[in-house]
């Protein structure tokens, strides 16, 4: 009878234990105070902080979709890092948690211990821009599970914040102000769709656009919003992190009932790819689908939008109405 090694199954023990080794400078240049204890036990630890009256743990977790596909395809692993970290800690905030650890895991046909780096480093700059720590993380290799260099990403973000806070009824009400942070790009939601239109109409991902290739634009990484937070935190009665639904969809989970809003569409500081985009998709589907140049909106009173502009790079979207017709945007 033949015997086998785990090696002869596809699963390359050494690759894994040589990525641990490598990436523990990483991990550890997210570490701060709070975190205990060093890498290679079976959990991580973190120490909650003080000052907290009745501290509530919050906890988020997300992918990065199909904009794998495109990263994968073209070799281009710097930036997906950052996607995972901001797709979790961008949902911690809008609920006013403050991130304090972040964890990972990523699953692979077979390890490829210098992609896997790439990737993690663009998770350990997340985490860093996030002001969180990186205390945990899993490595994956299951063949049979995906196909040639495939993996996949998955991102868990626990954060802290004030019970009082957390369970508050929201505040925003008619005539408040919505100011708009810009996206940085796509972000990382509606690329199943992104890809529909680029292999539809045969479009070539390495044509210049906007003085880069056209690739570049599509893999730019998730911007993330924590630092603008914790510096507005008590200006802002509600957040709403424009992901997949887009500004339709997103915008109406942060407001309370009979609370609706009107977008001033003119206002909309829309990036150069979604004019592109938006020539290949449904009008009714484009502010559905992608969050057209805004990233975030904040709901802030009247009186602090000046306050609110100057400490920001935000711009104002519109007004706060009261009416249940949801959002209008004219």
């Amino acid at each position: 009878m033949k015997k086998f090694s785990y090696k002869d199954s596809g699963v390359d023990i050494q690759e894994g234990n040589a990525l641990v080794d490598d990436l523990k400078s990483l991990v550890k240049s997210t570490f701060n105070a709070n975190v205990l204890g060093g890498i290679g036990s079976f959990s991580g630890a973190y120490a909650l902080p003080s000052g907290y009256k009745e501290p509530v743990i919050l906890a988020a977790t997300d992918g990065v979709g199909t904009k794998l596909r495109l990263a994968i395809d073209f070799n281009k692993f710097d930036g997906v890092g950052i996607d995972l970290v901001a797709m979790c800690v961008n949902d911690l905030i809008c609920n006013f948690a403050t991130p304090l650890f972040f964890l990972d895991y990523y699953a692979t046909g077979k390890l490829d211990k210098n992609r896997a780096l790439e990737v993690i480093k663009g998770i350990t700059l997340g985490c860093k821009e996030a002001e969180c720590a990186l205390i945990g993380g899993e490595s994956a290799e299951m063949p049979g599970m995906y196909e040639g260099e495939d993996f996949d990403l998955a991102g868990f973000a626990v954060g802290i914040g004030e019970k009082e806070k957390v369970q508050q009824t929201s505040t925003a009400k008619a005539n408040d102000i919505l100011i708009a942070l810009p996206s940085s790009g796509i972000h990382s939601n509606g690329y199943s769709l992104v890809r529909k239109i680029l292999q539809e109409n045969k479009i070539n991902l390495e044509q210049d656009f906007n003085g880069k290739p056209l690739i570049e634009t599509l893999l730019t990484p998730t911007k993330i919003y924590v630092k603008t937070f914790k510096k507005l935190e008590n200006k802002i009665k509600a957040l709403a992190h424009i992901t997949g639904g887009g500004l339709i969809e997103n915008l109406p989970r942060c407001l309370p009932q009979g609370i609706g809003a009107c977008i001033e569409e003119s206002n909309i500081q829309k990036l150069p790819i979604f004019d592109f985009l938006s020539h290949y998709v449904e009008q009714d589907d484009i502010y559905r689908t992608f969050n057209m140049g805004v990233g975030m909106v904040l709901v802030v009173d009247e009186k602090d939008v000046d306050e609110v502009l100057k400490q920001s790079d935000g711009y104002v979207l519109g007004i706060l109405t009261k009416t249940d017709n949801g959002i209008t945007i004219k």
